[in-house]
Protein backbone atom coordinates (compact mmCIF):
# COMPACT_ATOMS: atom_id res chain seq x y z
CA UNK A 1 0.00 0.00 0.00
CA UNK A 2 1.64 3.17 -1.17
CA UNK A 3 1.48 5.69 2.02
CA UNK A 4 1.07 9.29 -0.12
CA UNK A 5 3.56 10.70 2.95
CA UNK A 6 6.06 8.43 1.40
CA UNK A 7 5.99 10.41 -1.71
CA UNK A 8 6.00 13.83 0.09
CA UNK A 9 2.62 14.49 1.13
CA UNK A 10 2.33 16.77 4.18
CA UNK A 11 -1.28 16.50 4.85
CA UNK A 12 -0.53 19.64 7.48
CA UNK A 13 -3.82 21.39 5.71
CA UNK A 14 -1.86 24.26 4.52
CA UNK A 15 1.26 22.83 2.14
CA UNK A 16 -0.12 21.80 -1.35
CA UNK A 17 0.40 18.32 -2.12
CA UNK A 18 -0.50 17.80 -5.28
CA UNK A 19 2.35 16.84 -7.11
CA UNK A 20 3.21 14.68 -4.34
CA UNK A 21 0.06 12.98 -4.82
CA UNK A 22 0.97 13.07 -8.74
CA UNK A 23 4.32 11.09 -7.36
CA UNK A 24 2.52 8.48 -5.72
CA UNK A 25 0.54 7.89 -8.53
CA UNK A 26 3.53 7.37 -11.44
CA UNK A 27 5.78 5.38 -8.92
CA UNK A 28 3.36 4.09 -6.54
CA UNK A 29 1.73 0.28 -6.41
CA UNK A 30 -1.84 1.43 -7.24
CA UNK A 31 -3.01 2.20 -3.83
CA UNK A 32 -3.00 5.69 -2.40
CA UNK A 33 -3.50 5.51 0.91
CA UNK A 34 -4.02 8.52 3.17
CA UNK A 35 -3.19 8.73 6.36
CA UNK A 36 -5.56 10.60 8.56
CA UNK A 37 -4.64 14.28 7.83
CA UNK A 38 -5.44 16.99 5.38
CA UNK A 39 -3.97 17.13 2.01
CA UNK A 40 -4.26 20.20 -0.39
CA UNK A 41 -4.78 19.97 -3.76
CA UNK A 42 -4.43 22.42 -6.69
CA UNK A 43 -5.22 20.21 -9.40
CA UNK A 44 -6.67 16.88 -10.74
CA UNK A 45 -4.95 13.82 -9.42
CA UNK A 46 -5.40 11.51 -12.40
CA UNK A 47 -5.29 8.01 -12.01
CA UNK A 48 -4.73 5.87 -15.35
CA UNK A 49 -6.35 2.52 -14.44
CA UNK A 50 -4.33 0.50 -17.15
CA UNK A 51 -0.86 2.01 -16.59
CA UNK A 52 -1.06 1.05 -12.92
CA UNK A 53 -3.45 -2.34 -12.94
CA UNK A 54 -6.02 -1.80 -10.16
CA UNK A 55 -6.08 0.74 -8.18
CA UNK A 56 -7.90 2.09 -4.81
CA UNK A 57 -7.76 5.65 -3.18
CA UNK A 58 -7.96 4.63 0.63
CA UNK A 59 -8.56 6.80 3.39
CA UNK A 60 -8.04 6.00 6.97
CA UNK A 61 -11.60 5.42 8.08
CA UNK A 62 -12.86 8.85 7.42
CA UNK A 63 -10.11 10.72 9.36
CA UNK A 64 -8.35 11.69 6.01
CA UNK A 65 -9.45 14.58 3.91
CA UNK A 66 -8.10 15.82 0.46
CA UNK A 67 -9.09 19.61 0.28
CA UNK A 68 -9.57 20.57 -4.02
CA UNK A 69 -8.38 24.19 -3.83
CA UNK A 70 -8.38 24.19 -7.57
CA UNK A 71 -10.84 23.62 -10.65
CA UNK A 72 -11.82 20.12 -12.44
CA UNK A 73 -11.93 16.50 -10.70
CA UNK A 74 -9.81 16.17 -7.30
CA UNK A 75 -9.86 12.47 -8.48
CA UNK A 76 -10.18 11.83 -12.20
CA UNK A 77 -10.04 7.60 -12.57
CA UNK A 78 -9.64 7.28 -16.39
CA UNK A 79 -9.89 3.42 -17.84
CA UNK A 80 -10.09 2.03 -21.59
CA UNK A 81 -13.90 -0.29 -21.48
CA UNK A 82 -15.03 0.62 -24.22
CA UNK A 83 -17.56 -2.80 -24.22
CA UNK A 84 -20.93 -3.80 -22.54
CA UNK A 85 -21.79 -5.01 -18.87
CA UNK A 86 -21.51 -8.57 -21.05
CA UNK A 87 -18.71 -10.04 -20.24
CA UNK A 88 -17.56 -11.55 -23.32
CA UNK A 89 -17.23 -7.69 -24.11
CA UNK A 90 -14.63 -7.18 -21.84
CA UNK A 91 -11.07 -7.30 -22.93
CA UNK A 92 -8.40 -9.39 -21.39
CA UNK A 93 -6.53 -6.35 -19.98
CA UNK A 94 -9.15 -4.85 -18.80
CA UNK A 95 -10.23 -7.73 -16.47
CA UNK A 96 -6.90 -8.11 -15.52
CA UNK A 97 -5.66 -4.66 -14.37
CA UNK A 98 -8.89 -2.27 -14.34
CA UNK A 99 -11.77 -4.05 -12.42
CA UNK A 100 -13.09 -2.40 -9.43
CA UNK A 101 -11.31 0.36 -8.90
CA UNK A 102 -11.71 1.77 -5.37
CA UNK A 103 -12.49 4.72 -3.61
CA UNK A 104 -13.40 4.08 0.15
CA UNK A 105 -12.92 5.94 3.76
CA UNK A 106 -12.40 9.42 2.80
CA UNK A 107 -13.76 13.06 2.83
CA UNK A 108 -13.20 15.30 -0.09
CA UNK A 109 -14.05 19.01 0.62
CA UNK A 110 -13.85 21.86 -1.96
CA UNK A 111 -12.69 25.66 -1.69
CA UNK A 112 -13.11 26.88 -5.54
CA UNK A 113 -16.27 26.83 -6.99
CA UNK A 114 -15.12 24.69 -9.82
CA UNK A 115 -14.07 21.78 -8.15
CA UNK A 116 -15.42 18.39 -8.55
CA UNK A 117 -14.75 15.26 -6.25
CA UNK A 118 -14.74 12.49 -8.09
CA UNK A 119 -14.69 11.86 -12.14
CA UNK A 120 -14.88 8.45 -13.23
CA UNK A 121 -14.09 7.80 -17.25
CA UNK A 122 -14.68 4.29 -18.89
CA UNK A 123 -14.09 2.57 -15.60
CA UNK A 124 -15.24 -1.45 -15.49
CA UNK A 125 -16.55 -2.35 -11.51
CA UNK A 126 -16.17 1.08 -9.70
CA UNK A 127 -16.84 0.92 -6.22
CA UNK A 128 -17.40 4.06 -4.02
CA UNK A 129 -17.74 3.20 -0.34
CA UNK A 130 -17.44 5.52 2.77
CA UNK A 131 -16.82 8.40 1.03
CA UNK A 132 -18.11 11.98 1.89
CA UNK A 133 -18.25 14.54 -0.63
CA UNK A 134 -18.67 18.04 0.37
CA UNK A 135 -18.69 21.85 -0.53
CA UNK A 136 -17.65 20.65 -4.21
CA UNK A 137 -19.86 21.61 -7.29
CA UNK A 138 -20.52 17.66 -8.41
CA UNK A 139 -19.78 15.14 -5.68
CA UNK A 140 -19.45 12.18 -7.95
CA UNK A 141 -19.44 12.96 -11.92
CA UNK A 142 -19.87 10.38 -14.69
CA UNK A 143 -18.88 11.02 -17.85
CA UNK A 144 -18.18 9.15 -21.18
CA UNK A 145 -18.96 5.53 -20.11
CA UNK A 146 -19.01 3.36 -17.38
CA UNK A 147 -19.80 -0.02 -16.52
CA UNK A 148 -21.08 -1.82 -13.40
CA UNK A 149 -20.56 1.21 -10.77
CA UNK A 150 -21.82 0.72 -6.98
CA UNK A 151 -21.97 3.94 -4.78
CA UNK A 152 -22.69 2.58 -0.73
CA UNK A 153 -22.65 3.94 2.58
CA UNK A 154 -21.47 7.50 1.35
CA UNK A 155 -22.38 11.58 1.97
CA UNK A 156 -23.17 13.73 -0.95
CA UNK A 157 -23.89 16.89 0.96
CA UNK A 158 -24.25 20.68 0.51
CA UNK A 159 -22.92 21.00 -3.04
CA UNK A 160 -23.13 23.44 -5.50
CA UNK A 161 -24.24 21.14 -8.32
CA UNK A 162 -25.38 17.72 -8.03
CA UNK A 163 -24.72 15.11 -5.72
CA UNK A 164 -23.99 12.58 -7.66
CA UNK A 165 -24.47 13.70 -12.02
CA UNK A 166 -24.46 11.25 -14.48
CA UNK A 167 -23.63 13.65 -17.95
CA UNK A 168 -23.75 12.41 -21.24
CA UNK A 169 -22.85 8.96 -19.69
CA UNK A 170 -23.42 5.31 -21.52
CA UNK A 171 -23.58 3.33 -18.16
CA UNK A 172 -25.14 0.27 -17.67
CA UNK A 173 -25.63 -0.80 -14.23
CA UNK A 174 -25.51 1.60 -11.04
CA UNK A 175 -26.54 0.65 -7.51
CA UNK A 176 -27.22 3.65 -5.14
CA UNK A 177 -27.48 2.42 -1.90
CA UNK A 178 -27.55 3.62 2.11
CA UNK A 179 -26.28 6.80 0.58
CA UNK A 180 -27.34 10.58 2.18
CA UNK A 181 -27.45 12.43 -1.14
CA UNK A 182 -28.62 16.33 0.84
CA UNK A 183 -28.34 19.60 -0.01
CA UNK A 184 -27.34 19.89 -3.19
CA UNK A 185 -28.29 22.98 -5.55
CA UNK A 186 -28.93 21.26 -8.55
CA UNK A 187 -30.24 18.25 -7.26
CA UNK A 188 -29.58 14.90 -5.30
CA UNK A 189 -28.72 12.06 -8.41
CA UNK A 190 -29.39 13.94 -11.73
CA UNK A 191 -29.35 12.38 -15.33
CA UNK A 192 -29.02 14.38 -17.95
CA UNK A 193 -28.08 13.79 -22.07
CA UNK A 194 -27.00 9.96 -21.20
CA UNK A 195 -28.01 6.59 -21.96
CA UNK A 196 -28.52 4.69 -18.60
CA UNK A 197 -29.65 0.95 -18.15
CA UNK A 198 -30.38 -0.60 -14.90
CA UNK A 199 -30.53 2.23 -12.41
CA UNK A 200 -30.77 0.89 -8.42
CA UNK A 201 -31.60 3.94 -5.79
CA UNK A 202 -32.50 1.80 -2.98
CA UNK A 203 -32.51 2.70 0.91
CA UNK A 204 -31.30 5.77 0.67
CA UNK A 205 -32.18 9.69 2.79
CA UNK A 206 -32.64 12.10 -0.56
CA UNK A 207 -33.68 15.39 0.56
CA UNK A 208 -33.21 19.39 0.39
CA UNK A 209 -31.53 19.44 -2.90
CA UNK A 210 -32.28 22.86 -4.12
CA UNK A 211 -30.97 26.30 -3.45
CA UNK A 212 -32.35 27.21 0.00
CA UNK A 213 -29.52 26.18 1.81
CA UNK A 214 -26.64 27.92 -1.13
CA UNK A 215 -27.24 31.46 -0.18
CA UNK A 216 -26.67 34.07 -2.97
CA UNK A 217 -26.49 30.97 -5.33
CA UNK A 218 -29.96 31.22 -8.19
CA UNK A 219 -32.46 28.69 -7.93
CA UNK A 220 -33.25 26.52 -10.26
CA UNK A 221 -35.61 23.99 -11.04
CA UNK A 222 -34.25 20.75 -9.62
CA UNK A 223 -35.40 17.33 -7.76
CA UNK A 224 -33.81 14.82 -5.53
CA UNK A 225 -33.80 12.40 -8.15
CA UNK A 226 -33.89 13.74 -11.74
CA UNK A 227 -34.06 11.83 -14.64
CA UNK A 228 -34.30 13.77 -18.13
CA UNK A 229 -34.28 11.58 -21.52
CA UNK A 230 -35.95 14.14 -23.60
CA UNK A 231 -32.87 14.69 -25.99
CA UNK A 232 -33.14 12.68 -29.23
CA UNK A 233 -29.93 10.26 -28.07
CA UNK A 234 -31.52 10.42 -24.62
CA UNK A 235 -33.14 6.85 -22.80
CA UNK A 236 -32.85 5.92 -19.47
CA UNK A 237 -34.48 2.65 -18.95
CA UNK A 238 -34.46 -0.20 -15.92
CA UNK A 239 -35.20 1.99 -13.31
CA UNK A 240 -35.76 0.96 -9.32
CA UNK A 241 -36.31 3.67 -6.96
CA UNK A 242 -37.50 1.59 -3.55
CA UNK A 243 -37.23 1.91 0.20
CA UNK A 244 -35.82 5.49 0.49
CA UNK A 245 -36.81 8.90 2.24
CA UNK A 246 -37.00 11.53 -0.27
CA UNK A 247 -38.17 14.88 1.09
CA UNK A 248 -37.72 18.84 0.02
CA UNK A 249 -38.52 22.10 0.64
CA UNK A 250 -40.56 23.40 -1.77
CA UNK A 251 -38.97 24.88 -4.72
CA UNK A 252 -40.04 27.15 -7.84
CA UNK A 253 -40.70 23.92 -10.72
CA UNK A 254 -39.31 21.66 -8.26
CA UNK A 255 -39.82 17.99 -7.74
CA UNK A 256 -38.93 14.91 -5.42
CA UNK A 257 -38.60 12.58 -8.47
CA UNK A 258 -38.89 13.98 -11.54
CA UNK A 259 -38.81 11.37 -14.97
CA UNK A 260 -38.83 12.83 -18.32
CA UNK A 261 -38.75 11.26 -21.52
CA UNK A 262 -39.89 11.14 -25.24
CA UNK A 263 -43.78 10.42 -25.36
CA UNK A 264 -43.58 9.63 -29.70
CA UNK A 265 -40.17 7.65 -29.02
CA UNK A 266 -40.11 4.60 -31.32
CA UNK A 267 -38.39 2.74 -28.47
CA UNK A 268 -40.86 3.10 -25.48
CA UNK A 269 -38.86 3.95 -22.41
CA UNK A 270 -40.65 2.20 -19.50
CA UNK A 271 -39.76 -0.98 -16.76
CA UNK A 272 -39.39 1.72 -13.83
CA UNK A 273 -40.93 1.33 -10.57
CA UNK A 274 -41.41 3.58 -7.40
CA UNK A 275 -41.99 1.44 -4.65
CA UNK A 276 -41.85 2.13 -0.38
CA UNK A 277 -40.84 5.54 -0.71
CA UNK A 278 -41.52 8.49 1.71
CA UNK A 279 -41.99 11.24 -0.21
CA UNK A 280 -42.98 14.83 0.42
CA UNK A 281 -42.34 18.54 0.69
CA UNK A 282 -42.28 19.99 -3.17
CA UNK A 283 -43.93 21.79 -5.85
CA UNK A 284 -44.73 18.18 -7.15
CA UNK A 285 -43.83 15.14 -5.38
CA UNK A 286 -43.55 12.96 -8.34
CA UNK A 287 -43.69 13.99 -11.93
CA UNK A 288 -43.51 12.07 -15.03
CA UNK A 289 -43.91 13.58 -18.41
CA UNK A 290 -43.94 11.11 -21.90
CA UNK A 291 -43.02 8.36 -19.87
CA UNK A 292 -44.39 4.53 -20.79
CA UNK A 293 -44.84 1.54 -18.26
CA UNK A 294 -44.01 2.97 -14.50
CA UNK A 295 -45.49 1.60 -11.82
CA UNK A 296 -45.75 3.43 -8.49
CA UNK A 297 -46.97 1.33 -5.46
CA UNK A 298 -46.63 1.19 -1.65
CA UNK A 299 -45.33 4.87 -1.32
CA UNK A 300 -46.30 7.34 0.63
CA UNK A 301 -46.48 10.72 -0.82
CA UNK A 302 -47.47 13.37 1.45
CA UNK A 303 -47.83 17.95 1.31
CA UNK A 304 -47.06 19.14 -2.21
CA UNK A 305 -47.08 23.10 -3.16
CA UNK A 306 -49.43 21.72 -6.49
CA UNK A 307 -49.54 17.58 -6.49
CA UNK A 308 -48.80 14.59 -4.72
CA UNK A 309 -48.48 13.24 -8.26
CA UNK A 310 -48.23 14.93 -11.56
CA UNK A 311 -48.91 12.61 -14.65
CA UNK A 312 -48.33 14.45 -18.66
CA UNK A 313 -48.72 12.87 -21.34
CA UNK A 314 -47.83 9.34 -20.46
CA UNK A 315 -49.35 5.53 -21.20
CA UNK A 316 -49.29 2.04 -19.03
CA UNK A 317 -48.53 3.82 -15.41
CA UNK A 318 -49.93 1.70 -12.67
CA UNK A 319 -50.87 4.02 -10.12
CA UNK A 320 -51.61 1.30 -6.83
CA UNK A 321 -51.79 1.50 -2.78
CA UNK A 322 -50.48 4.90 -2.21
CA UNK A 323 -51.33 6.88 0.45
CA UNK A 324 -51.32 10.57 -0.73
CA UNK A 325 -52.37 13.19 1.74
CA UNK A 326 -50.87 17.12 3.13
CA UNK A 327 -48.98 16.46 6.60
CA UNK A 328 -49.44 20.80 7.38
CA UNK A 329 -52.33 22.99 6.53
CA UNK A 330 -49.86 25.46 4.29
CA UNK A 331 -49.29 22.54 1.94
CA UNK A 332 -51.78 20.18 -0.76
CA UNK A 333 -52.56 16.92 -1.84
CA UNK A 334 -53.73 15.52 -4.99
CA UNK A 335 -53.25 13.39 -8.19
CA UNK A 336 -53.42 14.87 -11.38
CA UNK A 337 -53.29 12.89 -15.02
CA UNK A 338 -53.33 14.72 -18.20
CA UNK A 339 -53.25 13.58 -22.01
CA UNK A 340 -52.62 10.06 -20.56
CA UNK A 341 -53.90 7.15 -21.46
CA UNK A 342 -54.04 3.08 -19.90
CA UNK A 343 -53.53 4.09 -16.78
CA UNK A 344 -54.96 2.43 -13.22
CA UNK A 345 -55.44 3.77 -10.00
CA UNK A 346 -55.99 0.99 -7.29
CA UNK A 347 -56.50 0.63 -3.73
CA UNK A 348 -54.97 4.39 -2.82
CA UNK A 349 -56.33 6.82 -0.12
CA UNK A 350 -56.70 10.35 -0.69
CA UNK A 351 -57.32 12.51 2.18
CA UNK A 352 -57.51 16.53 2.53
CA UNK A 353 -57.34 16.81 6.31
CA UNK A 354 -58.25 20.77 6.64
CA UNK A 355 -61.81 20.40 5.04
CA UNK A 356 -60.93 23.94 3.95
CA UNK A 357 -59.13 23.39 0.30
CA UNK A 358 -55.99 24.13 -1.31
CA UNK A 359 -53.51 26.76 -2.37
CA UNK A 360 -53.89 25.35 -5.68
CA UNK A 361 -57.60 24.58 -5.75
CA UNK A 362 -57.31 21.49 -6.80
CA UNK A 363 -59.84 18.17 -5.99
CA UNK A 364 -58.25 14.90 -4.97
CA UNK A 365 -57.53 13.45 -8.18
CA UNK A 366 -57.62 15.36 -11.48
CA UNK A 367 -58.06 13.71 -15.09
CA UNK A 368 -58.09 15.61 -17.91
CA UNK A 369 -58.02 14.73 -21.56
CA UNK A 370 -57.30 11.30 -20.66
CA UNK A 371 -58.43 8.11 -22.38
CA UNK A 372 -58.57 4.56 -20.85
CA UNK A 373 -58.09 4.90 -17.13
CA UNK A 374 -59.34 2.53 -14.37
CA UNK A 375 -60.03 3.94 -11.05
CA UNK A 376 -60.86 1.43 -8.34
CA UNK A 377 -61.14 0.34 -4.62
CA UNK A 378 -59.99 4.33 -3.74
CA UNK A 379 -60.88 6.42 -0.71
CA UNK A 380 -60.91 9.79 -1.28
CA UNK A 381 -61.87 11.57 1.65
CA UNK A 382 -62.91 15.60 2.27
CA UNK A 383 -62.23 16.52 -1.73
CA UNK A 384 -62.57 20.09 -2.16
CA UNK A 385 -64.24 21.47 -4.94
CA UNK A 386 -64.49 17.46 -5.74
CA UNK A 387 -63.27 13.98 -4.71
CA UNK A 388 -62.83 13.41 -8.57
CA UNK A 389 -63.06 15.55 -11.00
CA UNK A 390 -62.64 14.53 -14.84
CA UNK A 391 -62.75 16.76 -18.03
CA UNK A 392 -62.79 15.98 -21.53
CA UNK A 393 -62.27 11.86 -21.14
CA UNK A 394 -63.42 8.97 -22.70
CA UNK A 395 -63.50 5.47 -21.59
CA UNK A 396 -62.90 6.14 -18.11
CA UNK A 397 -64.03 3.38 -15.13
CA UNK A 398 -64.80 4.12 -11.76
CA UNK A 399 -65.32 1.41 -9.68
CA UNK A 400 -65.71 0.01 -5.47
CA UNK A 401 -64.37 3.65 -4.32
CA UNK A 402 -65.50 6.13 -1.85
CA UNK A 403 -65.81 9.61 -2.94
CA UNK A 404 -66.56 11.94 0.04
CA UNK A 405 -66.62 16.08 -0.30
CA UNK A 406 -66.65 18.07 3.69
CA UNK A 407 -69.55 21.11 3.66
CA UNK A 408 -67.12 23.44 1.73
CA UNK A 409 -67.07 20.84 -1.68
CA UNK A 410 -68.59 21.46 -4.63
CA UNK A 411 -69.78 17.73 -4.72
CA UNK A 412 -68.13 14.25 -4.43
CA UNK A 413 -67.63 13.66 -8.47
CA UNK A 414 -67.80 16.06 -11.80
CA UNK A 415 -67.46 14.62 -15.40
CA UNK A 416 -67.66 17.89 -17.66
CA UNK A 417 -66.52 18.81 -20.96
CA UNK A 418 -66.70 16.34 -24.14
CA UNK A 419 -66.73 12.21 -23.36
CA UNK A 420 -67.68 8.89 -24.57
CA UNK A 421 -68.13 5.42 -22.79
CA UNK A 422 -67.52 6.42 -19.19
CA UNK A 423 -68.74 4.89 -15.98
CA UNK A 424 -69.25 5.10 -12.51
CA UNK A 425 -70.55 1.89 -10.72
CA UNK A 426 -70.76 0.50 -7.41
CA UNK A 427 -69.33 3.56 -5.13
CA UNK A 428 -70.24 4.81 -2.23
CA UNK A 429 -70.89 8.79 -3.23
CA UNK A 430 -71.27 11.16 -0.12
CA UNK A 431 -71.62 14.70 -2.18
CA UNK A 432 -73.55 16.02 -5.06
CA UNK A 433 -72.66 14.70 -8.65
CA UNK A 434 -71.97 17.10 -11.42
CA UNK A 435 -72.28 15.42 -14.77
CA UNK A 436 -72.40 17.11 -18.00
CA UNK A 437 -74.65 15.52 -21.10
CA UNK A 438 -71.49 15.60 -23.51
CA UNK A 439 -69.46 13.86 -20.64
CA UNK A 440 -70.55 10.03 -21.73
CA UNK A 441 -71.21 9.66 -18.47
CA UNK A 442 -72.94 5.86 -17.48
CA UNK A 443 -73.93 5.88 -14.11
CA UNK A 444 -75.09 2.09 -11.96
CA UNK A 445 -75.18 0.84 -8.47
CA UNK A 446 -73.94 3.61 -6.69
CA UNK A 447 -75.16 4.87 -3.07
CA UNK A 448 -75.38 8.12 -2.51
Amino acid sequence: MSDVRQFGAKGDGTTDDTDALRHAVESGDGVLFFPAGRYVISGTVKVPIPSRGPCAISGEEGASTVVMSGQGPAFQLIGTHAGTGDPGSVQPGVWQDERMPTVQNIVLDGKHPGADGLQLVETMQARIEGVMVRRMRHGIHLIKRNRNVIISNCHLYHNTGSGLYLDRVNLHQINVSSSHISYNRLGGIRIERSEVRNLQITGNDIEYNNAKSHGELPSEPTAEIWIDATEPKASVNEITIASNTIQATNSGGGANIRILEKADTSRPPGLVAISGNVIGSQENNVHLSGVYGVTISGNTIYSCARRNLLVEDSRLVTIGSNHFRRHTSSMGTGVRLTGSSDCTISGCTFRDESKEGQASGASLLELEGCRRVAVSGCVFADGVPYGVDAENCSDVRITGCIISGESKARGALRFHGNGKRNGVASNNLLGSIEISPQAGVSLHENIN
